[in-house]
């Protein structure tokens, strides 16, 4: 009974290991973040200057 118990221990413990290397394994500061914002397809009218009426 004894050795169950500290088998069924064992297996949790590793389970617990698991959940944190994937959880705080990693680049050491976070993901990468693109600083690149996309840019819209720009049309002659739309430079930032009210349409011509």
């Amino acid at each position: 009974m004894g050795l169950i118990l500290l088998e069924a221990l064992a297996a949790g413990l590793v389970f617990i290991l698991i959940i944190w290397w994937t959880m705080f394994s990693g680049r050491k500061k976070g993901e990468l973040h693109d600083d690149t914002e996309p840019e819209a397809d720009s049309t002659p009218d739309d430079r930032g200057q009210p349409p011509k009426a």
